[in-house]
């Protein structure tokens, strides 16, 4: 019993030293309790019902706390632990007086639901014009006095991708001073919380290693071999500089970066992660970016299941779906060529032969679900009849299914 006790105190100061700050004070790092950043599933947060280019302003001007609520049930149903929230500098500009309140608010309820917040802060005036700095000096201390105190802050995010764009330098320059400066601000006036700098690139982030406590980077590759070389690079760095490693921002289809070969990747790596975004913005990242639209349905269930650990098998003992296993594609090509032929077409019987062949397209990936077909079957179950329209989805759903229908003696 004393040899095992003897153990959990050494792992204790072990786990407390490992994210210990520079000036030796145990900070609140807590990772959902694991004090290690390899476990983080984060995402990064704009609620579905704001819109651009004021959307990440409006999340706090108009703060609606039961759609908050609602989001972050959704982030809890998916056991994400973290998120990542811009708070820009407007936004104290605008609503100085309630913001405080607000801020709490969401930070209490993430944390009743096990998840961190790590604020996104950014830049303002002092960006352009260096003798306002102390506006900015301001702002962060307003942030501090606000939430620093609550178990619920996970980390100070000083500023986003000050490494993009890469051109002109002498704007990179001013980013990257800024950068310094806010990040040494929030050490001054917060040394219990720890900071980082979400850099777009690894480069960024061995730059300006000396100025965080936490390294980030994000990425958006488009094979495994160049993530896994970005992850390579962070997590060499970051094992010979001492310093936790998190990738702040993955996963945007637009970029052939799809989530659940990132998610993957970086699962497998131990590297923890913070998705861009939870929600579907519709008028903001919302067509490229995102696990749920308002109503608390999905786009791609692939997403939610990658989040949860669940990735598709692409190893060679792969089994293909056999559709017609049991004759119900070459049946219903069969009542879908007697249906097209009736001079005396029933819309009901027609609707059901367009449903079942949409779910057999569906349940067996036969084709891209971009525009779901039972999708189209139900748009034309809620309209007036439209004969034609229902003839043109049987015949290209017949024309989907032929190649996958085999004879019928094999059926058996």
């Amino acid at each position: 019993m004393k040899n095992l006790i003897v153990v959990l105190m050494s792992l204790s100061i072990m786990l407390n030293v490992g994210f210990a700050q520079p000036n030796g004070k145990n900070t609140k790092f807590d990772f959902s309790g694991a004090k290690d950043p390899s476990l983080i599933r984060g995402f990064n947060y704009t609620p579905a019902n704001v819109a651009a280019p004021r959307h990440h302003v409006d999340c706090w001007v108009k703060y609606d706390s039961s759609s908050i609520k609602f989001d972050l049930d959704l982030a809890k149903s998916l056991n994400l632990n973290q998120v990542r929230v811009f708070v820009p500098y407007s936004v104290y500009s605008e609503d100085k007086a309630n913001l405080p309140q607000k801020l709490r608010h969401f930070v209490r309820e993430c944390y009743k639901r096990g998840i961190c917040v790590m604020p996104v802060v950014g830049s303002g005036p002092w960006l352009r014009d260096t003798t306002l700095r102390p506006q900015g000096k301001e702002w962060i201390k307003f942030l501090v006095d606000a939430i620093s105190n609550e178990p619920g802050l996970a980390m100070w995010d000083a500023m986003n991708e000050p490494d993009w764009p890469t051109s002109p330098k002498e704007f990179v320059d001013r980013k990257f001073a800024n950068a310094k400066f806010m990040a040494k601000t929030f050490r001054e006036l917060d040394p219990n919380t720890p900071v980082t700098i979400g850099m777009a690139f690894v480069d960024g982030m061995i730059e300006l290693a000396d100025y965080v406590d936490v390294l980030q980077f994000h990425d958006y590759m488009q094979t495994r071999e160049q993530i896994r070389n970005n992850i390579n690079r962070a997590k060499e760095f970051a094992s010979r500089v001492k310093k936790p490693l998190i990738n702040g921002e993955i996963g945007c289809i637009a970029r052939a970066n799809p989530y659940d070969v990132t998610l993957q990747e970086h699962m497998n790596a131990k590297v923890g992660w913070y998705i861009w975004e939870l929600m579907i913005v519709r008028k903001g990242w919302g067509p490229v970016h995102g696990v749920f639209y308002e109503d608390g349905t999905v786009r791609d269930p692939s997403i939610a299941a990658a989040i949860m650990g669940f990735f598709r098998k692409r190893s060679p003992d792969i089994l293909p779906s056999v559709p017609d296993k049991e004759g119900w594609v070459t049946k219903i090509i069969q009542q879908s060529e007697k249906w097209l032929k009736d001079e005396n077409k029933n819309w009901k019987e027609g609707l059901d032969i367009a449903e079942t062949s949409a779910n057999l397209l569906e349940s067996a990936e036969l084709t891209a679900m971009r525009t779901p077909p039972t999708w189209e079957v139900d748009m034309l179950r809620k309209s007036e009849v439209n004969m034609k329209t229902l003839i043109e989805l049987i015949t290209k759903f017949k024309t989907q299914l032929e190649p996958y229908k085999i004879p019928q003696q094999k059926n058996n």
